[in-house]
């Protein structure tokens, strides 16, 4: 009797660029960028290493490819949105997408062969800005410093020994209790009229930061 063939088994997608670099992401995601390796990218996709050049140059091309698939994911600008408005969605955006991907943050700025959505959002800030009014200069020290804000707060808090009310509440309380009486009072103070209270969530503390740059930048531009 011959044997049956098993149909059931899904076919696997075929071997693109576009796959090698969501399975990079997903890589990088979930083990660093460190973890990004042609061998483990090709374990991760069942295929030989060497079947990876067929779509990509080398680890450089696919570091490339990856940073911009998460500019890709940054919402940009829209034509209708007044310039604050988008700034701060755009900031917002930023922010949530580094911490989606934390490896991410050291290499947005890095990379010397910027792809279509690295290039796509860099040319839609500066235009929304330059609409609004800015100077050609103003509107690279505007986009400067956000960004400035919008890297280092999202690195800062993905440093975070806590990542919830709860834990927040706990570690604060074991900072309280290790402190000296009366040696710190506005640390103490600081600790329990703020960063204890019912819900604090130190990751609203970069909507607060960013109104004051978008504030100081509407001082300074120049007049529509």
């Amino acid at each position: 009797m011959a044997a049956q063939t098993d149909t059931s088994a899904k076919p696997r997608a075929p071997l693109s660029r576009e796959r090698v670099m969501r399975a990079a992401v997903a890589l990088a995601d979930k083990g660093g960028i460190e973890s990004l390796t042609m061998r483990r990218l090709g374990q991760e996709l069942r295929v030989e290493a060497m079947s990876l050049y067929n779509h990509v140059a080398n680890k450089e091309d696919i570091v490339d490819g990856i940073v911009d698939l998460v500019f890709g994911e940054i919402d940009v600008p829209s034509d209708g949105a007044g310039w604050k408005t988008a700034m701060r969605q755009r900031a917002i955006s930023a922010r949530d997408v580094l911490l989606r991907h934390p490896w991410a943050t050291s290499l947005m700025q890095s990379r010397t062969k910027p792809g279509p959505a690295t290039l796509r959002h860099n040319d839609s800030v500066l235009g929304s800005l330059r609409a609004a009014g800015f100077t050609v200069e103003m509107a690279a020290h505007a986009f400067s410093v956000m960004d400035g804000y919008i890297y280092g707060f999202a690195l800062q808090q993905m440093n975070l020994p806590s990542h919830s009310s709860e834990e927040a509440t706990q570690l604060a309380e074991g900072i309280l209790r290790k402190l000296p009486a009366n040696e710190y009072p506005h640390l103490a103070e600081m600790i329990t009229e703020h960063a204890m209270n019912p819900g604090y969530d130190y990751a609203d503390e970069f909507e607060f930061g960013l109104d004051l740059i978008l504030d100081g930048l509407e001082r300074v531009r120049e007049p529509a």
